[in-house]
């Protein structure tokens, strides 16, 4: 097949390219490397089959004959999506609606990379599909959260309308190699901190909740959605059900690093969501996914990745 992965370059897309290289499609990677890195294709330029396109999403994607389409770009971090709010705002929206274009005008299928941050601060626990969330429309972090439900919108409308093929992931927190050093999420910067030595810092006392899953299980939950029935538009969460708070996470990598980082405190920032875990069961019933990287397991092979971009 011929598939567009936008973002490609990024911490998801990368992963997704070099799938799809290894199993012999044809692969346009689309990014403007705003976030995304060449280190994470390297190993793929000059391969057959995989072709890098310097673009960025706002602007209209003039490419035909693509059979599949995986929207995955945007900053998803907190203090990257925050560097340019209204730029971020315009990736969401402005990106779904290019996509979705070129998905009307090729018959491609195309999957929407939503996201937890959807349920905002939820008041059920845990999430499902079928809940609507609590998201401050007017706080620092709407940019990205309400650019998000409104590209989840877009792809409903064109499917309702147009009858574009349609497929709507939900992600909750991911890890694994190829994320950034300065990706500002609680995995790579308790990783850095305890590798250099340096005081682990915890936002609010680290009751907060988040669940956490492997690269390999979310890009194998994000095929399978892809694939999946035609009646299968979603939304469907993708996410690893095993919820640790913020502080029990740093005192694990501690434990996995063997490092003497302390544990500090500092204040929580504003619309900092307090529990986030996913329901999977449509997942596990339509998708037949489960995640099957135990955290530990995981988490040794990130730090191993971080170990080795300090050489």
């Amino acid at each position: 097949m011929k598939i567009l992965v936008t973002g490609g370059a990024g911490f998801i897309g990368s992963h997704l390219c070099r799938r799809f290289v290894n199993e012999g499609h044809h692969i346009i990677c689309l990014d403007n490397f705003f976030t995304g890195s060449r280190d994470n294709i390297k190993d793929l330029l000059g391969k057959p089959g995989f072709e890098l396109l310097v673009q960025d999403v706002t602007e209209e994607i003039a490419l035909d004959g693509i059979d599949q389409i995986y929207n995955m770009a945007c900053p998803a971090s907190p203090p990257h999506y925050q560097q340019d709010p209204v730029k971020t705002l315009k990736t969401n929206v402005l990106g779904a609606l290019h996509v979705l274009e070129l998905a009307r005008r090729t018959g491609a299928r195309v999957l929407q990379a939503s996201t937890s941050e959807v349920y905002g601060d939820p008041e059920v626990h845990p999430q499902r599909e079928d809940y609507w969330g609590n998201v401050n429309p007017i706080g620092i972090r709407s940019c990205y959260d309400e650019g998000k439900r409104a590209a989840e919108t877009l792809f409903f409308d064109y499917h309702r309308q147009y009858g574009v093929e349609i497929k709507v992931v939900r992600i909750f927190n991911t890890y694994g190699p190829n994320m950034q050093r300065d990706d500002g999420r609680v995995v790579s910067n308790f990783i850095v901190q305890a590798i250099e030595g340096e005081n682990i810092t915890i936002y609010g006392n680290g009751s907060q909740t988040r669940s956490f899953c492997y690269i390999d299980d979310m890009v194998e939950g994000l095929v399978r959605l892809m694939n999946s029935d035609k009646a299968i538009t979603g939304p469907v969460n993708i996410g690893n059900p095993s919820e640790y708070t913020v502080k029990e996470l740093a005192e694990l990598i501690i434990e996995l690093t063997g490092s003497k980082s302390a544990l500090i405190f500092e204040a929580l920032p504003e619309d900092d969501p307090k529990r986030r875990k996913p329901d999977i069961s449509q997942a596990m019933e339509k998708l037949h996914w489960l995640p099957s990287v135990d955290v530990r397991d995981g988490l040794r092979e990130t730090i191993k990745y971080f170990e080795s971009q300090r050489r």
